[in-house]
Order: structure tokens, then sequence, then C-alpha cells
């Protein structure tokens, strides 16, 4: 497998469950799976000077986690999510607002990385939420690379021009079900089925490929040619906090080495099944990761 430099933007931030917190955030949660499985990856974000600011880069300069990128900010708190497991292990979101991360500047820092040190940089849409940082990502979105776009579509932090411009900039893009009915409201002023709501995007956006996530149904990924649609079983269920961000790093992986949809749909939806066997997001060590560097090492 070729160390393909791959680059995410956007939040960090603690998972707060009523009895612990974990880290988290999309673009972090993404980022730590390739880094786990690819070795060279860059995280682009910003943390409050505060305790729970320190206390992050503490526990991830431990991990030997390059931090090299996370600014810190003297007036805005590091983000955090409330989060309320449901009887089915889903997860409830209480996101709080005015956090660090909506304040990531462009650097001269942050611009060279993603100009000439980055195959691929994977963004999403919560992180847009705010001027500053959508102002950042809006101008990264220009350089010869790829790009990933993860189109969570969190309450009401989103709007028709970042859904527009994500789209068009977007090689890889992974949503759900019901993001999906969204974003075609929001193109089209109507929706299709799923199938051909796909298909619709793929053409009108020269999208390489689009995930379409389902929660227990699996998932489904299409490319310009064709479709693979795969269920992965989940043995001794946790929580399903972060199964989206374990898919979309294979996800990501996967491409970058050109594999077949079908194998990466498989191998993304068993990978996601693997992290809703562990509390939050993030594994506490790193035997999950074992079996599938030995995947990427087999081609």
């Amino acid at each position: 497998m070729g160390k393909f430099r791959i680059t995410s933007i956007g939040e960090i931030l603690y998972d707060v469950y009523p009895e612990y917190k974990k880290l988290g955030g999309a673009p972090f949660n993404f980022i730590y799976h390739v880094w786990k499985l690819n070795g060279n990856a860059s995280f682009i974000s910003r943390v409050g000077d505060g305790k729970n600011g320190k206390e992050m880069l503490k526990q991830l300069k431990a991990m030997k986690f390059d931090c090299k990128y996370i600014g810190v900010d003297t007036i805005h708190p590091t983000g955090k999510v409330n989060i309320r497991l449901l009887e089915d292990k889903t997860p409830q979101f209480t996101i709080s607002q005015e956090s660090a991360w909506d304040y990531i500047e462009l650097t001269d820092k942050i611009e060279k990385l993603v100009k000439q040190k980055t195959d691929i940089l994977y963004f999403g849409t919560l992180s847009q939420r705010n001027f500053t940082t959508r102002n950042t990502i809006e101008h990264l979105l220009n350089e010869k690379i790829k790009y990933f776009c993860d189109l969570n579509l969190r309450h009401h932090f989103f709007n028709e021009n970042i859904i527009a411009t994500s789209l068009q900039k977007s090689n890889v893009i992974k949503i759900n079900e019901a993001e999906l009915e969204i974003v075609m409201e929001s193109v089209y002023g109507r929706t299709y089925g799923t199938r051909d709501s796909v298909k619709k995007l793929i053409k009108d956006f020269d999208i390489d490929l689009l995930c379409v996530t389902m929660g227990e149904n699996g998932a489904y990924l299409f490319s310009k040619t064709g479709s693979n649609k795969y269920k992965a079983r989940v043995k001794n269920l946790v929580d399903t906090v972060g199964a989206g961000d374990a898919y979309a790093a294979i996800l990501c992986l996967g491409y970058l080495n050109e594999w077949s949809i079908g194998k990466i749909n498989h191998i993304a939806s068993n990978f996601a099944a693997d992290i809703c066997t562990v509390d939050g997001a993030i594994p506490e060590n790193d035997s999950i990761y074992k079996k599938y560097i030995n995947e990427f090492k087999d081609g």
C-alpha cells in the first residue's frame, strides 16, 4: 500500500457521555483511523486554551498523534457534544455552540500543507457552520488534489450553499439516507429513490464514489459504473458512535488504492461494525486495526 498523504480539517471535541468523556468529532475520528492504518495523516483543527484543551492536547501527544496543525484559541472553548445513547445504542447528540473549531483560521502553514503535502482532503459540513472555518475550507477546495466530503447534516448547521459547494468540489461523498433526501430537496426541489438520486448526483456533479449508509441495514456504495450493497454483522454491540467515520476511513483509503467497490464496501462495513463493539469512536488499543492493516498490505 502506498503511503498516501491524507489531510482532514474540522472539529475535534469531547463526546461527553453521562459517565465519561471520549475524544471525538467526525474529522478527528476519520483521520485517527487513517493514521493507524496508513501512517501518513495530518489534522487541521483548533482547541481552547482552558482545561479541556490542555487535557486534549496532552492526551493526543501521549498517543504520539501529530498536533502541529491544531491551533489554540484564547477566546472560544474546546468543543464538546453531549451524548445520550438510546435503547438501540444509537446516539442522540447535543452539540455545543461557538467552539474553538468554529474558528480555524487560514495560515500559510495550513495552505502549504494542503497545496504541497496532501493527496486528498477530508472535510465535512458541520465544521462549516461558522464563517471563519467555512471560509478556510472553501479556500482550500481549489487545489489540484482529491476531495472527500462527509455530508454530516447535523441539526440546522448547514444551508443550500454549503451543500452545493461540497457536492461540486468532492470526488468522494458519504451520506446517510435521511441526509440524501435533504440534499435532493435542496438541489433539485424533490426526492427520488435511492438509486436514482445517487445516479443523478454522480452524473451531475462528476462524483467518483458515493456511499449511502443505512444504519443497521448496511451501506450502499456507488461508482460511475456500478453499485454494491452490504450489511456487516455486529457482535456485542456497545454503541454506534463513530461507525460512519470508521467506514469513511476505509472508503478513502480504498478509493486511493483503486480497490473495487465491493472490496471497499465489505471491508469498510466490517471495520465500522468492529468500532460499534467499543466505547466511543476511538478504540482504547490498536488490536482492532491489525487485520485491516494486513488487508491493505495484501493490496
